[in-house]
């Protein structure tokens, strides 16, 4: 007689996972993504400078960073459900008390500490350690990408709510209806509940083995550092575009649609490289990539500026913008296997948020003392450049774990 316990689980096809976790993906950044909108309406508002807003967005990233290995380890112990319940519930929470922040204090600890931890709950590492138990290897990497793609498509199709409700409702408004909005990632939480017995092949190995093995691989340092770029430059230019622009004379629209096209275009982005990445080597993708962003953001800033060239600059970045999650994830699950990739992710992810946490404290920083982002702009194109270069050398062979017992449950 089949099990009630399995039954009931029957439904959680890894279809129905894919599809999902590819929603929450797409509430969870499609929100984030339009952070950036918030800073000249709020710092006029409330009498601040841009640097208050942006150390509050990267008090975000660097919680969101630092909780993300936690949230990772608790989801491969305990199964990802609960984990993204939370963190959904984190998230609108942090929103609908940012709304009241009247305080620089009071907005760290709201947009930087709340919806920091709450993201960690709801965001690639968690999800990608599902999709990785639930896909085979050699449909792996498309899973990841597909996902990956759906967190772009939050981008594009999120952010002209954000501005919509920036226009009509302002920014108090809009923030109480994006706490709402995120809200429903909560119940689609039940369809990324595993069953713990459904793992093979799986090495005897604790957590913290796991991440010993993992700091002592060359391949993985390397693969951490370069992450680090990818958040500098992702949340630099995600936060401090719209303003940049604005800075320059050019209409609100032309940011909001900039980073519209960064989201529709990496759509595409995501799933070639997810596509691509079980079919080439990993590293030379994402050496590709990182060299790609150097050269796209060089040729911006050398353009004459107008609307057109931003909507260039924004198709191109955005072929470039998050395909670096589905290649990095996928040398993670490559090398060490997935029962502890959405640890192993996650500490690979703080990297990530440590280079999030300056490129949007670091833009606010600079803009304030010279009146400019020249220097951060530089300073990405160079970081591009030394990410490429360190994705070369990378290990993607998997690891050989000679006297480990494996695990047939």
């Amino acid at each position: 007689m089949t099990n009630p316990a399995a039954r009931a689980a029957d439904w959680r096809t890894p279809t129905v996972v894919l599809v999902c976790g590819g929603v929450i993906l797409t509430l969870a950044l499609g929100i984030r993504h339009g952070f950036g909108l918030f800073l000249q309406p709020m710092s006029a508002d409330l009498h601040w400078g841009r640097e208050t807003f942006a150390l509050a967005l990267a008090v975000q990233n660097l919680v969101w960073g630092v909780t993300q290995p936690f949230a990772g380890m608790l989801a491969d112990k305990h199964g990802s459900g609960r984990v993204l319940l939370g963190g959904a519930v984190l998230y609108a929470l942090g929103l609908l008390t940012m709304a009241h922040a009247t305080t620089p204090l009071m907005m760290v600890l709201t947009a930087g500490v709340l919806i920091g931890t709450g993201l960690s709950g709801v965001t690639f590492s968690v999800v990608s350690g599902v999709l990785g138990r639930s896909y085979p290897p050699e449909k792996r990497s498309m899973a990841l990408g597909i996902s990956a793609a759906a967190g772009s498509f939050g981008q594009f199709a999120l952010l002209p709510l954000t501005q919509w409700l920036l226009s009509h409702v302002g920014w108090y408004g809009a923030l109480l209806t994006l706490a709402g909005v995120a809200l429903l990632m909560a119940p689609l939480a039940a369809a990324l509940v595993e069953r713990r017995t459904a793992h093979v092949h799986i090495f005897r190995q604790s957590a913290g083995e796991a991440m010993r093995e993992a700091i002592g691989h060359r391949g993985y340092v390397l693969l951490t550092l370069g992450f680090f770029v990818c958040g500098f430059q992702v949340v630099f230019i995600g936060v401090h575009l719209p303003s940049y622009l604005l800075d320059k004379g050019l209409p609100a629209y032309v940011g909001v649609t900039a980073l519209m096209l960064i989201g529709l275009f990496n759509i595409i982005g995501t799933y070639v490289v997810g596509w691509l990445g079980g079919r080439i080597s990993k590293k030379y993708i994402l050496s590709a990539i990182y060299f790609g962003r150097a050269v796209v953001i060089s040729t911006f800033l050398l353009m004459p500026l107008s609307a057109w060239s931003v909507y260039a600059f924004a198709v191109a970045l955005g072929l470039l913008w998050l395909s670096t999650v589905p290649a990095t994830n996928g040398i993670v699950a490559q090398v060490f296997g997935v029962r502890y990739m959405a640890m192993l992710s996650g500490f690979t992810f703080f990297s990530h948020q440590i280079g999030s946490f300056l490129g949007a404290w670091l833009g606010g920083l600079v803009f304030d003392r010279t009146g400019s982002y020249n220097i951060v702009w530089y300073l990405s194109i160079a970081l591009g450049v030394v990410a490429g270069l360190l994705n070369l050398p990378i290990d993607e062979r998997e690891i050989a774990r000679l006297g480990m017992a494996k695990s047939s449950a």
